[in-house]
């Protein structure tokens, strides 16, 4: 199967495999789609979209294991704050929807910012535009392909239920 970003990756000749899962529309945490696709889920990166009140609309990508720090993604992005766009304005945005989203081949350019943790692996997955499928990427092509800034945007995950904040990766 090819989505944008899987075209995307070919046309940059990056190497990538895909990994499928079971889509519950009732659980679209990146926990629960690691586990599905025999990942640990601080590798199975979720991907967020953000405005900053410089920058507008941002993409954030960060481990599935943990919660976006919207002050840390404010430092890094050059912005005094950012805030999560709604779910319901993600579609119209980029084009994908919720456990869906991807900095790859958007509807619309956006800067992408990765937290460095992702560095320290030798592949991570993202999603490959559409629910039910992820993209096994190396993290340094991943930055290449969306020409992302690196940082740490994170703060760890309660261990409670999952928040809207960090609803899926995407």
């Amino acid at each position: 199967m090819k989505t944008n970003a899987t075209r995307l990756l070919e046309k940059a000749g990056i190497a990538h495999t895909l990994a499928h899962y079971e889509v519950d529309p009732n659980d679209l945490s990146a926990p629960k789609v690691a586990a599905q696709i025999g990942m640990p889920a601080n590798q199975v990166f979720k991907t967020l979209l953000a405005k900053g009140n410089v920058t507008g609309l941002l993409f954030a990508v960060l481990p599935g294991d943990q919660e976006l720090d919207l002050k840390a993604l404010a430092r890094v992005s050059g912005n005094r704050n950012t805030e999560l766009m709604p779910v319901s304005q993600l579609q119209a945005l980029t084009g994908y929807i919720r456990g869906g989203v991807t900095a790859l081949a958007a509807k619309k350019s956006y800067p992408v910012f990765l937290d460095s943790s992702a560095l320290q692996y030798p592949v991570i997955a993202v999603s490959a535009g559409i629910r039910g499928t992820q993209i096994v990427l190396a993290p340094q092509d991943y930055q290449r392909v969306t020409a992302a800034q690196t940082g740490i945007l994170t703060r760890s995950a309660p261990s409670s239920a999952p928040s809207e904040e960090s609803p899926a990766p995407e």
